[in-house]
C-alpha cells in the first residue's frame, strides 16, 4: 500500500499547478498542494478558474515516474475523473464525466481538471494533477453558463450521507473542505495504487470510465468545431445553454465510446458515421 498522502494548505497562491511545477524536484510523489484562494487559476482551453475563497476545493496532485507509457497518458485523464464521481457518490451524488475530464451533476458543472505532464522518452516522467471541486459555494460569477457545488446538489435532495466526517456538527452548515480532500484522496489512492504502480490492463479502467460518461447513448446537440473556418479558435467555450441558429456546424449526435487513444466517438445521426474527435474539437449544446 502506497504511503499516506501528503497534503500542504496554502492560504493563497496563483495556481496551484504553477506551485507544483516551480517546486517539482522537491515534491514527493502523490503530494498534494491546496490553496484556500487562487488569483490565477487555470482550467482546460485557456479559460480561467474562479472560486471564492475558502469555499471550495482547489488543489494538485504531484505524480512522479507513473508505470504509464506516454500512449496511455489518458489513463490519468480516467482516474482523476472517476476519482470524483466516486467521492461525490459518498454523499448520494449522481455524478457523470464529461470527456475528457469535467464533472457534471445532471446538466450542470460541480467539477474541473486540468493535467499537465512531462515526458521522458516514450514514458510519463511526471504529471501535475489539478482539480477544482464546487464544494460549500452557492453564488456564481453570472458568466459562468451552468455552475453548481456540493451544497447546492444537496439541499435539493432527501439524501443520507454515507460518511458525516466531510460535514460540519450543524446539518445546515458547510462542508469541512479539509476532510473532503483528504476523503478524496483515499479514493485517489486506491485508483493509483492499482492502475499506477506496476504495469497492468487498463481496459478495466477504461470501462469505468465509459460507463460513468456524460450523455451517452443518448441522442444529443454537439458542435462540430472542426467545420469551422478556423477550427476550435471560434469556439472558446464547449458548452453553449442555446445555439440560436442551426448551422452546419452543429449536428445531432450519440457518444459511443472512445478510441484507443482517449478520443471521442461519436455517431452522426445525420450520415450515421462513428466520428472521432481529439480535444477541443466538439463542443456540446445543453
Amino acid at each position: 500500500m502506497t504511503k499516506k498522502h501528503d497534503i500542504m494548505w496554502f492560504k493563497s497562491l496563483d495556481s496551484t499547478n504553477e506551485e507544483a511545477r516551480r517546486h517539482i524536484s522537491d515534491i514527493d510523489n502523490l503530494s498534494v498542494l491546496s490553496a484556500l484562494e487562487q488569483t490565477a487559476g487555470r482550467g482546460q482551453r485557456g479559460n480561467t478558474w474562479t472560486s471564492n475563497a475558502g469555499e471550495n476545493l482547489m488543489f494538485s496532485i504531484v505524480l512522479k515516474s507513473p508505470v504509464l507509457m506516454a500512449e496511455d497518458h489518458f489513463a490519468l485523464n480516467e482516474i482523476a475523473a472517476l476519482s470524483v464521481a466516486d467521492f461525490l457518490s459518498t454523499y448520494g451524488i449522481k455524478a457523470e464525466i464529461k470527456w475528457p475530464n469535467d464533472i457534471y451533476v445532471g446538466e450542470k458543472k460541480i467539477c474541473g481538471i486540468l493535467i499537465e505532464n512531462s515526458f521522458r522518452g516514450k514514458t510519463i516522467s511526471s504529471s501535475i494533477i489539478g482539480i477544482g471541486l464546487n464544494i460549500n459555494q452557492r453564488n456564481f460569477n453570472v458568466n459562468l453558463p451552468n455552475p453548481t457545488s456540493m451544497v447546492l446538489c444537496l439541499q435539493n435532495q432527501d439524501t443520507r450521507h454515507k460518511h458525516h466526517n466531510c460535514h460540519s456538527e450543524r446539518s445546515e452548515g458547510p462542508f469541512d473542505i479539509k476532510a473532503c480532500l483528504d476523503g478524496f484522496m483515499d479514493i485517489f489512492t486506491s485508483y493509483h495504487d492499482r492502475f499506477l504502480t506496476s504495469a497492468c490492463d487498463l481496459s478495466p479502467l477504461r470501462q469505468l470510465y465509459i460507463d460513468s460518461l456524460w450523455r451517452s447513448g443518448k441522442p444529443s446537440r454537439f458542435i462540430d468545431y472542426t467545420a469551422l473556418p478556423s477550427g476550435h479558435l471560434d469556439g472558446p467555450m464547449n458548452i453553449y445553454i442555446e445555439k440560436t441558429d442551426s448551422s452546419p456546424d452543429e449536428f445531432q449526435g450519440i457518444i459511443r465510446g472512445l478510441s484507443s487513444t482517449g478520443n471521442l466517438l461519436v455517431e452522426d445521426l445525420t450520415t450515421g458515421q462513428i466520428r472521432e474527435f481529439s480535444f477541443k474539437e466538439i463542443g456540446y449544446i445543453l
